[in-house]
């Protein structure tokens, strides 16, 4: 769970009064799904959308979709390879909700708005988050489903369930991208970005907007502080 999370106060001056959200290969995980994703929708543009149709000549944007798709594939198996605790953690999480996460989603509108304070109180991810995260896992299996088709199954497929599967691929894309806008948003509301790039957030925000994640890590700290049989302060 959540143990890997650590409060970096005895660890590292730098990050006093910081939490560590994301470790560096959960960081890196994220830079891989984003740029794959990110030239998939160029390259699928390109290929898609007539006015920039010579942009697509040649052939060289068709490869470059399949490569990302490549590595859009890669995400949850270098996820699991690289930090398997972590995924569990993420997957669970993101489909397992408590009456604290309906309470939430009922105000998100003042989350939305950028008031995190007084909401109901939250694990590492909140219930918007969780959701999020679901979204991204069902849309992405979606996509992956349907881009393989396409890819491998042209002549099985026929006319028919070419055009069906082009359709759900696209949609799945379009979702995924409206996913993509929302997360902007929300980085940019509460300034989150940071927390993606050094892997910290500052305590004040960890205790506002995941007080149970917070209070997680202090009984796990305790209970060390015990078996190690260190005295209490």
């Amino acid at each position: 769970m959540s143990r890997n999370h650590h409060h970096d106060h005895d660890h590292n001056n730098d990050h006093d009064h910081e939490y560590l959200r994301y470790r560096r290969n959960q960081r890196i995980v994220h830079a891989v799904l984003a740029s794959s994703f990110l030239l998939l929708l160029l390259t699928g543009v390109l290929l898609l959308w007539g006015p920039l149709g010579p942009l697509a000549a040649g052939g060289t944007s068709r490869l470059i979709h399949r490569i990302a798709a490549v590595g859009f594939m890669a995400v949850p198996i270098l996820y699991w390879v690289t930090d398997r605790a972590g995924a569990k953690e993420l997957l669970v999480d993101s489909f397992k909700y408590d009456r604290d996460d309906i309470e939430w989603l009922k105000h998100l509108y003042r989350y939305t708005m950028g008031h995190a304070t007084e909401m109901p109180p939250q694990g590492r991810l909140n219930a918007g988050q969780k959701l999020h995260h679901a979204a991204v896992v069902i849309v992405s299996a979606a996509i992956v489903a349907s881009g393989l088709a396409l890819w491998f199954l042209k002549s099985d497929l026929g006319a028919s369930g070419l055009a069906w599967m082009a359709v759900i691929h696209d949609l799945c894309m379009f979702a995924l991208t409206m996913l993509l806008v929302g997360h902007i948003f929300f980085t940019y509301v509460y300034k989150a970005l940071s927390g993606m790039t050094t892997g910290y957030i500052p305590e004040l925000e960890a205790r506002i907007e995941h007080s149970k994640w917070v209070d997680e890590l202090e009984a796990e700290a305790a209970a060390e502080a015990a078996g190690s049989g260190a005295p209490e302060r």
